[in-house]
């Protein structure tokens, strides 16, 4: 029917620097775990239509290939954004009717950003 989530990899630890680019550069916002989860660590994130989760992985090891693609508005407003933030991107291929980048969170994960044209 639809895709619930999408769960993602980090190391032990990394929970200051998930909700610093999931809410800062994403726009997302964080919500509590369940009470049945607390105790493992991570984080979840929230937008309507997209819920992000982060869990524990050891050990780690970041997706650099397979990743979730999340739609944007602008890329052209995304690229900036990210400019602003000192984060690095890179451009891939366009595909018809698609444009892209992709930016690594802060732990190695690859996310792609795309714009339906």
């Amino acid at each position: 029917m639809a895709i619930h989530h999408v769960q993602l990899a980090m190391p032990r630890g990394g929970e200051g620097s998930a909700r610093r680019f999931y809410v800062q550069v994403s726009g997302l916002t964080e919500i509590e775990n369940p009470d049945t989860l607390q105790g493992r660590g991570g984080v979840w994130f929230f937008r309507p239509g997209v819920q992000v989760h982060l869990g524990l992985e050891e050990p780690f090891s970041p997706a650099r290939k397979a990743h979730p693609a999340f739609q944007v508005a602008s890329l052209q407003q995304t690229e900036q954004h990210l400019a602003n933030l000192g984060l690095e991107f890179h451009r891939d291929v366009d595909l018809p009717k698609i444009r892209r980048i992709y930016v690594d969170d802060p732990f190695g994960n690859r996310i792609e950003l795309l714009e339906i044209i």
